[in-house]
């Protein structure tokens, strides 16, 4: 049996919640025992147990001496502790966060959930006792112990026995790297809504499949950041998620970029490293096309060349790799003229993506955490890079998004657009586990 003791202010919000749905059951069963117990059981009767802060400020926080006696009472009863505590400041609790704790209190067979009230508890006592301090993410509420109720929602349905189906658990949200699939019931029309006919079939197998893939499009359109981080995906995983992912193309613009430090505007030169690190930072992140943009015939006729050998099977011999990438670069000589390509491609216009290195007033501003703002537009998408000193404004403005720059912690920021290109990409597509 696994013993839970939460250590509150106010214990009577737990009653109803210990008493109800599958926590309730889970304790009628014997599978866990739930015990709430306030801070004010450590102290005589008129004694506080919270003082004021140190230093100027308002708020009264809990005393360390007294939640001190409440953590010693309950490991003489049930033995050494997994414990719990709650801030803003805590790790943000998610799927994998709840496994992990749930395999360290599998071991202990006791956790303590201790939630604060006021303005908190002195830090001394998070640094004394803490296993771990969770958040629920970037927003601050009265009291730990809604906190607390919801930590141990999820973290009861990962203990055996405690929900009736295991599938139900194994194959939920946030299992895997792929969210839920829709689900359906009576009536069958509702609303104008009919429930899909593949659902009604019988035929189990398509409907598996059909459900994975459903569940793949809404994680890659609604959870990208959930899906990139999971650890361990598969080759499998990863091909049915790129399904989902809208095409990407890019341009380096070659033209319609500033060139001076006095906002002098032009065309650059298209260079060697140009064609070469572009195409493998694209060929990497999945990118349809890369576009090199340049108007001047000279510089079109040197490119072309380039690209004529690399596409040669003389530059397939040399480097098959490099031919992989370069074979995706396309030579135009106007931004309209790369829209009009990817229109013949798609059947549709992009919505196009501007990146600049300088902070630029814009109305669709986003950061690199809303793939899905833009990916709702059910649209390819394209994504402007500047050589020079960046893109003119003109160009920044037409588009319909506009990234944040990319900045370090520091004062400098001159980044080639070889390196913004591929840091760019990576923040947008790329895969970034979390253990």
């Amino acid at each position: 049996m696994m013993n839970i003791s939460i250590l509150t202010v106010f214990n009577d919000l737990y009653d109803s919640f210990m008493r109800t749905s599958l926590v309730g059951r889970a304790q009628e069963k014997g599978l866990v025992s739930i015990e709430a117990t306030p801070f004010f059981s450590y102290v005589s009767a008129k004694e506080r147990i919270d003082a004021p802060t140190f230093g100027p400020g308002a708020g009264m926080l809990i005393r360390p001496d007294v939640i001190q006696k409440a953590i010693q009472d309950k490991e003489e009863k049930h033995g050494p502790a997994y414990k719990v505590f709650f801030s803003p400041q805590g790790e943000v609790l998610d799927q994998r966060l709840l496994q992990k704790i749930a395999d360290k209190v599998h071991k202990t067979g006791h956790l303590m959930v201790v939630a604060s009230r006021y303005e908190g508890m002195d830090v001394r006592v998070e640094e004394r006792y803490a296993d771990i301090v969770v958040s629920l993410g970037d927003f601050v509420v009265m009291g730990g112990d809604l906190p607390a109720m919801l930590f141990l929602e999820g973290l009861l349905r990962l203990v055996p026995g405690v929900v009736g189906k295991q599938a139900s658990v194994d194959h939920e949200s946030f299992s895997g790297p792929f969210v839920d699939y829709p689900a359906y019931t009576e009536p069958l029309t509702w609303e104008g809504k009919t429930v899909p006919e593949i659902v009604r079939s019988g035929n189990h197998g398509a409907i598996e499949q059909w459900r994975m893939e459903k569940a793949a499009q809404k994680t890659v359109l609604e959870h990208f950041g959930w899906l990139r981080s999971y650890p361990g995906l598969t080759s499998e995983e990863k091909t049915l998620a790129s399904r989902y992912i809208p095409a990407h193309y890019v341009a380096l613009m070659h033209d319609q970029v500033y060139i001076g430090d006095e906002g002098a505007q032009g065309t650059t030169s298209v260079t060697s490293i140009d064609i070469h690190d572009g195409a493998r930072s694209c060929r990497t992140y999945g990118i349809k096309n890369y576009f090199l943009v340049t108007p001047l015939l000279d510089q079109q006729r040197i490119v072309k060349t380039l690209l004529d050998f690399w596409v040669s099977d003389t530059g397939i011999a040399y480097n098959k790799s490099r031919f992989e990438a370069v074979s995706r670069v396309e030579l135009r000589p106007g931004l309209q003229d790369v829209i009009a390509s990817i229109k013949e491609k798609e059947g549709t216009e992009p919505v196009i993506v501007a990146t600049s290195a300088r902070s630029v007033a814009h109305p669709g501003h986003i950061s690199w955490y809303d793939q899905a703002v833009v990916w709702r537009t059910k649209k390819p998408v394209l994504f402007l890079f500047g050589t020079g000193k960046g893109l003119i404004d003109e160009v920044v403005q037409r588009a319909d998004f506009l990234l944040d720059p990319i900045e370090g912690f520091s004062d400098f920021n001159h980044l080639s657009v070889r390196s913004a290109l591929g840091i760019a990409l990576d923040r947008w597509l790329g895969i970034v586990q979390k253990s």
